[in-house]
């Protein structure tokens, strides 16, 4: 038997003139973590696609186990052991826990036989790997972390003893990522072998065994994880030095922007996620507010954008109120000067199906420099594109592609260009640099400073608390949809976490 779980020889593989993978190497031992790191657009997905059988190199071979194997689509590669967990999972939302875990693996005609063993065995998973979660809670009912078990249970249903993970804490909280890296950590240690797919090196200090490095389409190097720096992979990652710091003088402050005042909102449920809550922005200042996801800031975000009706409140754009409990037109909070980079880019910034171009305007294509009379100027629009695409280093530099085949990275970077090229007078952003990899989260931040400098009020959301205490020049914290404290930037995490817990919270308002 070899000790090599995965031999990856000469793969190569290219779209029309996209150059994806360039005769990759990459050797994966058994019973070990093994990340692979590169910018977005590096071609570490496509590596991993093509493992799984999503995609067929051009040329190279694949062996598992010491012997070569053609993987020509995803059940070959369960057939070979490997199972695959993606960054956006595959699961069908209005069913069972139990009833996507043996989706299309039944083991008899008689589904309610199929049903009984399935339940005995998905219970035995859940003891051996501490992958607890209800067999019979619809997946629409359960959070992202949960979802996310759902999917490793599935692979490990199908006897996999290889695990790819894409980007698996992209949606994740950082205490839903630590409690997946226990899990990967038991995994290990019952002799299964992960190849996880991230941009965040912390997570590779802190897990791996190995590291392997992209970068455009080519493995650069890899590295024994002990013997290797944050410092180093961010290099090799990007091809230059990376500052890993935030580096931002101190704020000037000017007058109040932007107010919400005594905002309530509820759910569809009924249920209050914004709870009587008010602060203030000033010109040249970012506001952070920090929480655990869940206790009201994507609803405070989606009511100050316009996008959902508040019970009660109001907010004041550049001096002028806005009833939020009415139809607020996001249409007119832009041309007002408020610009919005919303949490969720595939659902809510984009039109995935649409050309760059076409979403680089989105929102905007009112506006008279992308009309001809009363028709779209696409020249203008596509000039315009070139210009973003340049000035924000999306990659690849094309205004014809179909914005769903860029990296989520690029996707962002082309929210952010829509968004700041605008020069809003108010700047709200959730989640700046979610499934972003290191160059480009280094550039998005340069950004955001730029915009406090020029004047502009910031609004920052972000689940990563040193993201907030980087950039942030106050920060609220957010709990059980209240503001529960105020805290300069300089706060410890310990400090934040009680916050964010609620627990400082309570006894600031007692006092």
């Amino acid at each position: 038997m070899s000790d090599i779980a995965i031999e990856l020889r000469g793969i190569d593989k290219s779209f029309g003139l996209v150059h994806a993978n360039r005769n990759i190497n990459l050797t994966v031992r058994k019973g070990t973590i093994h990340g692979i790191i590169g910018e977005n657009g590096a071609g570490k997905s496509t590596l991993m696609s093509i493992l799984y059988g999503f995609y067929q190199a051009d040329r190279g071979e694949i062996v598992v186990d010491g012997k070569t194997v053609t993987i020509k689509d995803p059940n070959a590669a369960i057939a070979s052991g490997i199972g695959m967990v993606h960054q956006h999972f595959m699961l069908v939302e209005n069913f069972t826990v139990l009833e996507n875990v043996m989706l299309g693996a039944e083991d008899s005609q008689i589904l309610n036989t199929s049903i009984a063993k399935a339940r005995v065995e998905l219970k035995r998973l859940e003891k051996e790997y501490a992958l607890e979660v209800d067999p019979d809670a619809l997946i629409e009912e359960l959070p992202v972390g949960l979802q996310q078990r759902v999917e490793i249970l599935k692979a490990l249903y199908r006897k996999a003893d290889i695990l790819i993970l894409d980007e698996p804490t992209g949606v994740l909280t950082p205490a839903e990522a630590d409690h997946l890296f226990r899990i990967l950590g038991q995994l290990k240690d019952q002799g299964k072998t992960i190849i996880l797919i991230t941009h965040k090196l912390r997570e590779i200090m802190a897990i791996t065994d190995e590291v392997s490095v992209m970068r455009r389409g080519e493995m650069v190097a890899t590295r024994p994880t002990a013997e290797t720096s944050v410092e180093e992979l961010a290099e090799l990652m990007v091809g230059r030095r990376v500052l890993l710091r935030v580096d931002k003088g101190e704020a000037n402050p000017g007058a109040v922007k932007f107010s919400v005042k005594n905002l309530t909102v509820r759910d569809g449920r009924g249920v209050t996620m914004v709870d009587n809550v008010s602060f203030d922005i000033r010109a040249g200042e970012i506001v952070g507010i920090a929480g655990v996801a869940g206790n009201g800031q994507s609803e405070l975000l989606e009511t100050i954008s316009g996008i959902r009706k508040a019970v009660s409140g109001s907010v004041d754009l550049n001096g002028t109120p806005i009833d939020m409990t009415g139809n607020a037109d996001p249409r007119d909070l832009r041309d007002r000067g408020l610009a919005h980079v919303p949490e969720d880019r595939h659902h809510v910034g984009l039109v995935l199906k649409f050309e760059e171009s076409e979403n680089s305007i989105l929102g905007y294509h009112h506006d008279k420099r992308y009309l001809n009379g009363v028709f779209l100027n696409i020249d203008a629009i596509r000039a315009d594109a070139e210009e973003k695409i340049q000035k924000y280093d999306i990659r690849p530099p094309n205004p014809r592609l179909r914005t769903a085949n860029f990296s989520g990275g690029n996707q962002q970077k082309i929210v952010l260009a829509r968004e700041m090229e605008r020069g809003p007078d108010v700047l709200i952003i959730g989640q700046p640099t979610r499934g972003v990899d290191v160059g480009a989260i280094e550039f998005i931040h340069k950004r955001i400073i730029e915009m406090r400098d020029q004047g502009k009020a910031v609004l920052l959301v972000s689940v990563e608390l040193d993201e907030i205490r980087a950039l942030s020049d106050r920060i609220l914290v957010m709990f059980a949809g209240r503001i529960v404290g105020e805290r300069a930037p300089d706060a410890t995490e310990g400090e934040l976490g009680l916050l964010m817990a609620g627990v400082e919270g309570r006894k600031e308002a007692a006092e």
